[in-house]
């Protein structure tokens, strides 16, 4: 005999001080971005939500991107100077896709103000962040994603972020 299992998410335990679950990282954090290669997508630097954790397998479980803390109607940029190459609604939620010539960033959910084959520079403005489709609802964030041809890199070394590599303290 088989048995269902059904497992639940309880829900964000309240703060002492009566703050919402999401006080820490609401509203997004005013420092300026260190910027590598490219920029911040939304502005000011957002808080990570949820950082990037690449699946083991193709179709297996992980995090292909990075949730960053938004307000609904903030202006979503492209990260670097591109063709936008997909520029729609996609599973209920807004899609932009920006080819770089060898990498593509993705942005969700977003309104597009871009369309496909539009050129857009660094930092310039592809759409707004949308709520429906939030990965952080009720809250909005914007997931935002990296591909090199069929894999998944982590956005943050866009922008001075991502993995750590150890180095000697002298040579």
């Amino acid at each position: 005999m088989a048995a269902l299992l059904l497992l639940t998410a309880p829900a964000p335990p309240a703060r002492a001080d009566g703050a919402a679950p999401w006080a820490d990282w609401w509203p997004p954090d005013p420092t300026p971005a260190p910027a590598r290669d490219g920029s911040w997508p939304l502005r000011p630097r957002p808080v990570v939500v949820e950082g990037f954790d690449p699946p083991d397998l193709r179709w297996g479980a992980g995090h292909r991107g990075v949730d960053l803390a938004g307000r609904a109607g903030a202006p979503v940029r492209s990260a670097l100077p591109g063709t936008v190459a997909f520029a729609a609604p996609l599973a209920g939620r807004g899609v932009v896709v920006v080819d770089h010539g060898g990498v593509r960033t993705t942005y969700q959910p977003v309104t597009a103000s871009v369309r496909v084959g539009d050129r857009v520079a660094e930092g310039q403005v592809v759409g707004t962040l949308g709520l429906a489709g939030s990965h952080c609802f009720p809250q909005a964030c914007l997931h935002w994603g990296l591909r090199r041809g069929e894999a998944y890199l982590d956005p943050l070394v866009l922008v001075g972020g991502g993995p750590v590599r150890l180095l000697p303290l002298a040579r």
